[in-house]
């Protein structure tokens, strides 16, 4: 992916993907779904060198967005995302985090919604921003064309794809979202997804299970 790179930290109990995207030269970098565990992932910022100039939000489920407020207050820096969908479910991140028995959390409103057609900075590379409700409302996929990258959220697995008994989810609309926005991609587009490895669209398309 050119100069882009990348490091996973899996955080909270249900081992969320939170990501770092970073550009190698110039070290400017994003954070993309701080769940929480936030002093873990400072480390690999400070260990990398990493000036952080945005947090990303791929939809407001505690796991992803539980740890965002604290990563604003902790570099002043402003969050993007998800999709207006979610708002209920920022709002109640403290609540969602007390019924877990995790946390804390506290709620968050970003600083900016997003909305199908719009673009991200992700250190300096242009995302395409894709609205892919199903499992929440305002969940949001990024594409990058040109290096063939995906960051999905939960929206789609490796052999899976989100759930939609949670508060807010709709079978098919994930179904009809994957179906229609993902799929017709190209079989070597990779992606990161919430949870587990990553994989292709080529790969989910000819053996996922749900979306035969």
């Amino acid at each position: 992916m050119g100069n882009l790179r990348a490091a996973v930290i899996p955080v909270t109990a249900y081992q969320q993907n939170c990501s770092l995207f970073w550009d190698e030269d110039s070290k400017r970098g994003v954070v993309i779904d701080p769940g929480g565990d936030v002093d873990q992932i400072q480390a690999v910022i400070e260990e990398q060198g990493i000036q952080l100039e945005a947090i990303l939000l791929t939809h407001g489920h505690l796991d992803h967005a539980g740890g965002a407020a604290d990563m604003r207050d902790r570099y002043n820096v402003k969050i993007t995302g998800p999709h207006l969908g979610d708002k209920a479910l920022l709002d109640n991140l403290e609540r969602q985090a007390a019924s877990a028995g995790i946390g804390p959390a506290r709620n968050v409103t970003p600083d900016k919604w997003l909305e199908e057609g719009d673009t991200v900075d992700i250190a300096g590379y242009s995302f395409d921003v894709l609205h892919c409700p199903g499992h929440s409302p305002g969940s949001v996929v990024f594409i990058n064309k040109d290096l063939n990258f995906a960051i999905v959220g939960d929206v789609l697995f490796a052999g899976s794809i989100g759930r939609t008994d949670l508060p807010g989810g709709d079978h098919d609309a994930l179904i009809n979202a994957i179906k229609t926005k993902l799929l017709p991609l190209d079989d070597d587009m990779g992606f990161l997804c919430g949870h587990g490895p990553g994989s292709t669209i080529g790969q989910e398309r000819a053996t996922n299970p749900f979306l035969r």
